[in-house]
């Protein structure tokens, strides 16, 4: 007997699940979106001028997150912002908002839309999960009222916070609901979690954590989520801007990847004018495949293959413990190449690399940094160093930097 069209996508994901389980690797999918910005604007716009513009950018990642399901890809990540965009102050950004429930919650907004309230981006974002058996990572905000007598509500009465959603079709929680714990310098038109949690949920192809943007920089979420809760894949939408002191995002999301040995989906943000460009789709022993193109406005969409357990691969290398590596190291003093330079309004101590290859150390108080390094090529325009900084920084009172 055939299965009803009903159960046909049950049966779909069903097999895909198994499918999973017994080869033990799964495809992931990223995409990199050249987000439709809207006007600059210090007061809100009606509610279905907000709307139209997020549809815009959702007929986008529609058409990429359907050809990453038709290509058997199991999640898709997309961009922090991706969906509305940045230009926003407190005020200008709330018809942008929508109210997000609980996470406990029993809700599956592509069925049962008006639930709470009006839904339309969790209730199409939702459907595009449904419709396509495919897990889809989205970055929206949430607008909560809150009352006088809380210490910490703001002055207009509302809390406003960013969010990941990923909804899928059949659970029973339909949303694993994500606060960004970091914000970034000058992102005040959302206000810091109170009571951050660390998200990890369990797949048929692994234990996934998810983090955004300048997460990835802290010990709480990205390390805690490798280190303690023992994740196998992060899901990390970002809108990763190619400037130091964060270095381009293909080499250090790679390299993050690499030293926590885990599987990282990085979908950046692609905007060549703020230079952001470089997602990709990485595992312990190095990337499976990235984008990183600053000539075109062009989105990009990426699929590779992953062990569901990557540890466990034959493929990933061997843990290595860096305290015992660090303290081995020789080190080499080029004390004439040796300079000082600000970057992020903080003191670094650098060193210049002036060979095609070796060793080189630098230190600044107690801490030291080694690189041994060799170089493909070197342009006359062009400066590489090593720097260290030993030290706090401390960004708008809120949160620290350590380097």
């Amino acid at each position: 007997m055939l299965p009803s069209p009903a159960l046909l996508p049950a049966v779909v994901f069903v097999l895909t699940a198994l499918q999973a389980l017994a080869s033990h690797t799964f495809k992931a999918a990223v995409y990199e979106h050249a987000v439709i910005l809207p006007d600059p604007a210090q007061e809100p716009v009606p509610p279905s001028h907000a709307l139209a513009l997020m549809n815009k950018n959702m007929d986008v990642l529609e058409g990429a997150i359907k050809e990453a399901a038709q290509q058997g890809a199991h999640i898709i990540v997309t961009p922090e912002d991706g969906i509305y965009g940045w230009r926003f102050t407190r005020e200008s950004i709330y018809p942008y908002l929508e109210d997000i429930p609980d996470p406990v919650v029993n809700w599956i907004p592509c069925t049962d839309p008006s639930r709470f309230g009006p839904a339309p981006v969790q209730e199409r974002l939702s459907c595009m999960a449904r419709n396509n058996s495919i897990y889809v990572v989205a970055n929206i905000g949430d607008k909560k009222p809150c009352d006088s007598s809380d210490p910490g509500c703001p002055g207009d009465g509302r809390y406003q916070k960013l969010f990941i959603i990923l909804p899928y079709f059949q659970f029973l929680i339909c949303h694993f609901l994500h606060l960004q714990y970091n914000l970034f310098k000058g992102e005040t038109q959302f206000d810091y979690p109170k009571d951050p949690e660390a998200v990890t949920f369990e797949t048929p192809f692994g234990k996934f954590g998810i983090f955004t943007c300048f997460d990835i920089l802290f010990y709480e979420p990205a390390v805690v989520l490798v280190s303690k809760m023992q994740v196998d894949t992060v899901l990390f939408p970002t809108a990763w801007m190619n400037v130091l002191p964060f270095l381009t995002a293909v080499e250090f999301h790679s390299a993050w990847a690499m030293g926590m040995r885990v599987n990282l989906l990085s979908a950046n943000t692609h905007n060549t004018s703020m230079a952001m460009t470089g997602s990709g789709i990485y595992a312990p022993a190095g990337a499976r495949m990235y984008s990183y193109n600053m000539k075109t406005e062009d989105g990009h969409l990426l699929i590779a293959e992953l062990d569901a357990h990557p540890r466990l691969s034959p493929a990933s290398p061997p843990a290595v413990s860096w305290n015992s590596y660090a303290l081995s190291v020789e080190k080499f003093s080029q004390n004439d190449r040796e300079f000082t330079g600000i970057i992020f309004e903080d003191p670094f101590t650098f060193t210049e690399l002036t060979k095609p290859g070796g060793d080189l150390t630098v230190c600044q108080k107690d801490l030291c940094c080694h690189l041994r390094y060799k170089m493909a090529e070197k342009r006359d325009d062009e400066v590489y160093v090593l720097g260290a900084f030993d030290g706090l920084h401390v960004i708008e009172g809120q949160y620290y930097l350590q380097v």
